[in-house]
């Protein structure tokens, strides 16, 4: 993300970044380590980093995510990064909220079957192995491609390309540049669509979490701990009687 930070500030492009960083199940609470390694960039009027913690969300996010990345775009940055928590099982909010999303994977962290178990080769719209000089470093390439070329061919298909950069060194992160810019461009004459497609699944997913918020009434909050405290208590009937409560 530095190096990434480095060429778009380069280019003249005023960067926003909304960090996510994992919460702790015990603590509740998160280190917020990004901007410790992008201190050097303290100073730049043109760099923007809000850093958020996971908490209970799932997916990758905080809940807050989308709304910080919204404020950064109003406030006229030309380029919004939202780095999630990391490679898991199933955080792929990202990409409801990104126009591009980028996977970095690196060798020897077992993350190509992780990506794959968690779906990221069907969302990921370009993917970076970084620590391209490490021995294994071909070999995370070669099977990302091979996992990538079981996709099924679609006419005018965006094609997933694999970029291999080293972050310490700089290298090859002017090819994954061209790549971002190239994604970029086969969406622009679909940019409507796409902005469409991504409003009606957010504004879907406010509306699901105002309903669970209203649905749990204290009356439905008293007939569910009711129905489960009997020891033979089926869950199934449980839930019917909860539905049943107005």
């Amino acid at each position: 993300m530095d190096r990434l930070i480095a060429d778009f500030r380069a280019a003249g492009a005023t960067t926003g970044v909304v960090a996510v960083d994992p919460s702790s199940p015990f603590t509740g609470g998160a280190i917020l380590g990004d901007r410790v390694r992008l201190a050097d960039r303290a100073g730049d009027a043109g760099l923007f980093v809000r850093s958020l913690a996971a908490r209970a969300a799932g997916g990758g996010l905080a809940a807050a995510a989308e709304a910080a990345a919204d404020v950064l775009d109003a406030a006229g940055f030309d380029v919004v990064i939202i780095e999630t928590v990391g490679v898991g099982q199933g955080e792929l909010d990202v990409a409801d909220a990104a126009d591009t999303v980028l996977v970095v994977l690196v060798p020897e962290s077992g993350d190509v079957v992780q990506a794959m178990k968690a779906g990221l080769t069907e969302v990921a719209d370009v993917f970076c192995v970084n620590k391209s000089d490490h021995p294994e470093a071909n070999l995370v390439v070669r099977a990302l491609r091979q996992a990538l070329s079981m996709r099924p061919e679609v006419e005018g298909a965006w094609t997933v390309p694999v970029v291999t950069t080293s972050a310490t060194t700089g290298e090859g992160i002017g090819a994954l540049m061209e790549r971002l810019q190239e994604h970029r461009d086969h969406l622009q004459p679909r940019w409507p669509e796409v902005r469409t497609i991504r409003l009606r699944r957010r504004v879907r997913r406010i509306v699901d979490a105002a309903r669970r918020r209203d649905y749990w009434t204290p009356e439905r909050e008293a007939a569910l701990s009711a129905a489960v405290a009997h020891p033979d208590a089926s869950p199934h009937r449980a839930a019917e009687e909860v539905v049943r409560t107005a």
